[in-house]
């Protein structure tokens, strides 16, 4: 096994360590999540206003699914206006 191998040391090591940037607890996420996705809509810097959110989403599928279903319905009501 090389350790350009998915299965390698390095890759081994860096899930173990998690991401190298900040990430949110998920109780924080839910209560950042309306703003980092009025943000998302505003094409403003969503991820610069609340460091940690997008790392966050990446490695907690649950999170990730309230967000998806987020924007969708609040991109459907900026639609509807």
């Amino acid at each position: 096994m090389s350790a350009s191998d998915p299965r390698g040391p390095d890759r081994l090591v860096a899930r173990l360590l998690g991401p190298g940037r900040p990430q949110l607890s998920c109780e924080r996420c839910f209560d950042e999540l309306d703003r980092y996705v009025e943000l998302e809509l505003a094409g403003a810097a969503a991820d610069a206003a609340i460091p940690g959110m997008r790392a966050h989403l990446e490695g907690c599928p649950a999170c990730e699914e309230d967000h998806d279903s987020l924007l969708t319905l609040v991109a459907g009501e900026h639609d509807a206006r």
